[in-house]
């Protein structure tokens, strides 16, 4: 019996696979790593020319080796027809014509992805070269840049779904639009840049193309105020995604006629200090001329959302929408609305946000607790620092009443005083509520089943009155 096992054991079950099945599995790893395999045994020989991914990284240090390498494997594979991606990861200098030569074999052999980066010198991409008629996706990141004159025929990539530009610089906007307008079938564009670099050639972002599905922003450069935030230019009126991240421009002009979901992420260059100094109407003045010297008008973005059935607003967006959106337009398509809190952060346009949203079915709350101030008015349970006679003459009906929420979805909750307080108001005002899913969060090596503490927190929930007879809470 212990013959049979150990002849069981020491069987070669990996490599009495399928050669096509091989080939998936090497495609998995580093093309270094993948070559290596073929000193295992005559069985690993030939292998690597079923590979459908070459992922070449130079993170080894040896700069001939890794060169040599490239040309062999490229070589060696001149007749693969398995072969669609290649990734080029450059951590290093290299010789500017031979990094040249492996793009170019590339793209004459109608490869489908093609992702480009590199962490040493500059490399110019000639365009007029840079063109192909089968590739899908295209990434190019850090210092590779295009730069030249387009193709003859006028068009880069007439194939090309995907691209993506991470601290790409070009010379000037003409260029990038010139890009641009040469993937005629573009339907995803992903755009990043941070302060690694210097800003682009353009003050904002500019994006026009009327193919463009979904798209993908993320603008994180907060020590170019001027440079780099004149203006946000969105052309697309077939986008239907939108994930933005950035500081407050100064101002937008967008096109989202198809938009249904967006995802916004933006900060505002100053805060609003909320200080409790005395109750006079010259400090209310003084807060509302804080306003209007803020950086950043989002006015006419909010607007151009304003017919998406599902928003996504981190903690800042909150702030800016409050700071920098002089008037808020009605949400009548808006099904589902999703946003964080931060203990830093205020809720003041949240009931404006719910009044605004007739046909909001779904609520999501990443986090109940938020900075405590005087204008976040019935959407919580803040207790206001300061009235003007004004506003304690007024009555007005709480923003939960009206709403048509018919589910409630809670995570981060931890079963503070505060939050209990917070929950207990949601659930007391909402009257269409169906179903509540709360996130308990304990804290770490507290364990769910039989901890006192989370059954504590799961006891208080079950036990707080609902304003709807139909509403069923569920814990996870």
């Amino acid at each position: 019996m212990s013959t049979q096992k150990v002849a069981i054991g020491s069987r070669d079950l990996i490599s009495s696979l399928p050669d096509e099945i091989l080939g998936k599995i090497l495609s998995l790893l580093r093309t270094n790593c993948a070559a290596c395999t073929s000193v295992l045994s005559k069985r690993w020989r030939n292998l690597l020319s079923l590979v459908d991914n070459l992922d070449l990284n130079d993170a080894s240090g040896d700069h001939q080796y890794f060169c040599d390498f490239v040309d062999n494997t490229l070589s060696l594979l001149s007749n693969s027809t398995t072969v669609k991606r290649f990734s080029l990861d450059c951590a290093f200098n290299h010789d500017a014509s031979r990094v040249d030569s492996w793009i170019c074999t590339v793209l004459e052999r109608g490869f489908l992805e093609l992702k480009l980066k590199t962490m040493g010198m500059e490399y110019r991409i000639d365009t007029e070269f840079f063109t192909s008629n089968t590739l899908v996706k295209l990434t190019i990141s850090s210092r590779f840049y295009p730069d030249g004159r387009l193709p003859p025929g006028g068009i880069l990539f007439p194939a090309l779904k995907s691209l993506s530009f991470v601290s790409v610089m070009f010379k000037d906007v003409e260029m990038y639009q010139d890009f641009i307008s040469g993937c005629p079938v573009l339907e995803e564009l992903f755009l990043h840049y941070d302060n690694e670099i210097d800003p682009p050639a353009w003050n904002g972002v500019v994006v026009s193309s009327p193919s463009i599905k979904r798209l993908n922003i993320k603008y994180n450069l907060p020590e170019y105020r001027e440079e780099a935030h004149d203006g946000v230019w969105f052309e697309t009126p077939s986008l239907v995604y939108l994930d933005y991240s950035s500081y407050v421009a100064e101002q937008y002009e967008v096109d989202f006629g198809s938009l249904v979901e967006a995802r916004l992420d933006l900060r505002s260059w100053e805060r609003l200090i909320d200080e409790d100094k005395d109750e006079s109407d010259e400090d209310e003045s003084d807060e509302d001329s804080d306003i209007e010297n803020v950086f950043g008008d989002v006015t006419d973005l909010v607007e151009g959302i304003s017919n998406v059935k599902t928003l996504h607003l981190s903690p800042d967006s909150l702030e800016v929408f409050h700071l920098c959106c002089d008037a808020m337009p009605m949400f009548h398509n808006l099904t589902t609305l999703s946003f964080e809190s931060d203990k830093e952060k205020g809720w003041q346009v949240v009931p404006l946000l719910l009044n605004n949203s007739p046909n909001l079915e779904t609520l999501v709350i990443k986090g109940l607790v938020h900075e405590v101030t005087d204008m976040c008015g019935d959407a919580c349970t803040c207790i206001p620092k300061r009235k003007t006679k004004k506003k304690e003459m007024e009555e007005e009906v709480c923003c939960l009443l009206t709403c048509q929420v018919k589910v409630l979805s809670i995570s981060g909750y931890r079963g503070t005083c505060g939050e209990l307080k917070q929950m207990r108001h949601l659930l007391g005002n909402l009257n269409c509520l169906e179903t509540v899913k709360v996130g308990v969060e304990v804290k770490p090596g507290e364990d769910k089943n039989g901890n006192n503490m989370y059954l504590r927190i799961i006891n208080a929930l079950m036990k707080l009155p609902r304003a709807s007879s139909n509403c069923q809470i569920h814990v996870f």
